[in-house]
């Protein structure tokens, strides 16, 4: 027998877990459906996240879920298989052959990092191979950090500012065009080394980075790497429901995709919205965390306003 639930939840992260608290709270039945893959699995701590810096990533969403359980929320590990739109709202299609249905739907799949095809990167994504100065800046402070270019000229934004966390920052260009006289003027007068040639290897000694070999042989003394990932929105699920994922631009250059929203997390399709890092790929755990709850606030206030038609009409 079908379940239904007010909203279904897609995405058990910050986005979504702080979503289904606003709605729980609101009295709304709530159904989480987490896949277990959180984008920041590999990173040690959550930072910038107030009252809970440096908790793990893990920790955190094990606390999200028990704040939602203890205002009722219902949760199921697995994934979800379909999204068809239905008179009553949404049939939701799990993995394990079961459906529920959804007045509304928070999809809050969040992001895959297409990480540049370099030996050793992937192996230590999140550990001392990183992309955000804002979530890793701090715990590299004052060591040699070595900044691979992928995105055009925004490797010379990334170099410039890691160079806050470190006096030692040098650019690896890595096949990409060198920086124009402008940008080259920026890096020489905060001391940022470029280094041509293609990079072919990191090397790594007792589970550490050590430095960044080039296809010439030549090892550059490195402590960690940093890296431009191509964000690409987990939004397959919504092409069902004529929602595709659109290109992100940063300064002209593609950096990968995200489903578009209105600031309320609104899609296009009625009854639809998103938050996270499927709707953005700048989003960090709280302000997902922020975003979930504006969303869950909108959801909430769209319940309220069908909720008054249909008791209006019964009146009548």
């Amino acid at each position: 027998m079908e379940r239904n639930y007010d909203v279904v939840v897609v995405g058990g992260g910050a986005a979504g877990l702080s979503g289904a608290l606003t709605l729980s709270r609101a009295r709304r039945s709530v159904l989480v459906v987490d896949s277990g893959e959180p984008r920041n699995a590999p990173a040690g701590h959550v930072h910038n996240y107030l009252g809970r810096e440096g908790t793990p990533p893990g920790r955190l969403l094990a606390i999200g879920r028990d704040e939602v359980a203890s205002y009722g929320g219902e949760f199921t590990d697995g994934a979800v298989t379909s999204l068809t739109r239905v008179d009553d709202g949404f049939r939701v299609a799990l993995a394990d052959g079961r459906e529920v249905v959804a007045r509304r739907l928070l999809v809050a799949t969040g992001l895959v990092d297409e990480l540049p095809d370099v030996p050793g990167v992937a192996q230590r994504w999140g550990r001392d191979v990183l992309h955000c100065p804002y979530c890793h800046g701090y715990e590299v402070r004052d060591q040699a950090i070595g900044v691979l270019a992928t995105v055009g000229p925004l490797a010379v934004h990334q170099a410039l500012l890691f160079r806050q966390w470190s006096e030692d920052v040098v650019l690896f260009l890595n096949g990409v065009d060198a920086p124009d006289p402008e940008r080259a003027e920026q890096l020489a007068a905060r001391d940022v080394r470029v280094v041509a040639g293609e990079v072919a290897a990191l090397e790594v000694e007792d589970d550490r980075i050590t430095g960044v070999r080039l296809a010439s042989g030549e090892v550059v003394p490195r402590r960690a790497v940093v890296v431009g990932p191509r964000f690409r929105a987990r939004a397959d699920l919504l092409a069902g429901l004529g929602l595709e994922p659109v290109e992100q631009l940063v300064e002209g250059h593609v950096v990968g995709t995200h489903i578009p929203a209105d600031p309320t997390g609104a899609t296009k399709e009625p009854g639809v919205w998103v938050a996270g890092n499927v709707a953005g790929a700048q989003a960090q755990v709280i302000t997902s965390a922020a975003a979930g709850l504006t969303a869950g606030a909108a959801i909430n206030a769209d319940l309220v306003a069908e909720d008054t038609r249909r008791a209006v009409a019964r009146r009548r």
